[in-house]
């Protein structure tokens, strides 16, 4: 049997790319092996998901430890245990550790509802980013899917795809039009990883997503 990457999932809300995910593994399309979910909101429905996937699950905060450091140090532990390989961030709110940042270079992923380095950054996440795509006036939008480094939104971009804006868009009208964007490619993003077809070379990254 071939060996799988072992692959933990963060998320802090409700898990829609996450369930996209477990879905095309369970049709046989995404060769990976979910190790975990580790979640930061007790509430998150990403939490059941894992639950009715049969996927062990971490509820594991900053505010759970006297010091960051702790936290971190907990973190790492509780991944190295797994043997986590990729770490895929599926709606994750939370500011990646430094050090797991260092320990998993260009092995933390994350999506970004729309094209990078336009509307990024700290506070844009969700319909904030769709709101200020609109408010701005952009005729495109879309996703982007990166590797994560020290700053927010800012990692070596792995891939990119468009949508267009509507004259009659909302916020929600646009996330919707993004989501699904979202769904069709982030799956091929790791499956590419899984096949070791994705390669980095400082911010520069090569290789095909099908």
């Amino acid at each position: 049997m071939e060996n799988k990457l072992n692959v933990a999932v963060f998320a802090s809300g409700g898990g829609s790319n996450f369930q996209s995910l477990i879905d095309k593994k369970e049709e046989g399309l995404l060769h990976v092996n979910f190790s975990i979910l580790v979640g930061n909101n007790s509430t998150a429905k990403a939490f059941d998901r894992a639950r009715q996937h049969g996927i062990p699950a971490l509820h594991i905060a900053p505010s759970h430890f006297e010091s960051e450091q702790a936290y971190t140090d907990q973190l790492l532990d509780e991944l190295s245990q797994r043997n986590v390989d990729l770490i895929v961030l599926a709606g994750y709110m939370k500011m990646i550790p430094q050090k797991v940042v260092q320990s998993y270079r260009n092995r933390i992923l994350n999506i970004h509802p729309g094209l990078l380095p336009a509307f990024g950054g700290k506070g844009m996440y969700g319909k904030r980013v769709h709101q200020a795509v609109l408010d701005y006036g952009a005729k495109i939008s879309g996703i982007t899917i990166h590797f994560v480094d020290e700053e927010y939104d800012h990692g070596p971009v792995i891939f990119q795809q468009t949508v267009p804006v509507k004259d009659d868009d909302d916020a929600d009208a646009l996330a919707a039009r993004v989501l699904i964007e979202e769904h069709t490619w982030y799956w091929k993003v790791v499956e590419a990883i899984a096949q070791k077809k994705i390669r980095v070379e400082h911010r520069r990254v090569t290789g095909s997503v099908e």
